[in-house]
Formats: C-alpha cells, sequence, structure tokens
C-alpha cells in the first residue's frame, strides 16, 4: 500500500521560509506525478504546485509563483516544497500526494494516494 507522510511545516513570520518534505512508499516513484496542495479554514483545497514523473516538468500556482520551488529525489522517494517569502495568505494545511500517471494535474481528484497533510502557519 502506497502511504505518503509530510514533514517540514510549522510556525514562522512573514518573510520567512520553510521546506516541506513528502516520503512516499511504493515502488514506481519516479514514474508518477507528484503535487502540493493546501487548504484554509473554510476554503477549498487547492493545487500549489505539481511536477510530472518523465521529465520534471513543474506547475506553480499563480500565488506562489516566484516564491515557492517544487522538487524531487527519486533515489529517496521524496518530494519536496520549498517556500520563500511567505505570507499570512499561505497558511494552511499543506497535503501532499501522488498521482498514478507520469503527467501532472491540477485538480485533487487525479490522485490516488494522500499524505496526512502538515500544517503551516504564517504570522504578520
Amino acid at each position: 500500500q502506497v502511504q505518503l507522510v509530510e514533514s517540514g511545516g510549522g510556525l514562522v513570520q512573514a518573510g520567512g521560509s520553510l521546506r516541506l518534505s513528502c516520503t512516499t512508499s511504493g515502488r514506481a516513484f519516479s514514474t508518477n506525478a507528484m503535487g502540493w496542495f493546501r487548504q484554509a479554514p473554510g476554503k477549498e483545497r487547492e493545487s500549489v504546485a505539481a511536477i510530472s514523473g518523465s521529465d520534471g516538468t513543474t506547475y506553480y500556482a499563480d500565488s506562489v509563483k516566484g516564491r515557492f520551488t517544487i522538487s524531487r529525489d527519486n533515489a529517496k522517494n521524496t518530494v519536496y516544497l520549498q517556500m520563500n517569502s511567505l505570507k499570512p495568505e499561505d497558511t494552511a494545511v499543506y497535503y501532499c500526494a501522488r498521482r498514478q500517471l507520469a503527467v501532472y494535474a491540477t485538480t485533487a481528484s487525479a490522485y490516488s494516494y494522500w499524505g496526512q497533510g502538515t500544517q503551516v502557519t504564517v504570522s504578520s
């Protein structure tokens, strides 16, 4: 069974940085697309960033473009989300997700496996 475990969340002041990690079990990680989503209280879950499992093509939501960087280490079955210049509006529970296809997607329903989430809180 595929499992995903996130880490790296926490409390940070506006302008600060955090790096989230997501380690997954299961085979064929290198061929699966990975995504990061977030959900703030009272809001729908939204796609933040994604990376393909083939050529490493990346996607970023407009709200994080230029501040967040997604990357993956296939040898470690791990995907990362480097978050810089954090803003209070980035406060949310962040989830990583794994897709069974190589091409990334930006809708939650396209992903088969999910982590438990990690809280990111940015104070002003």
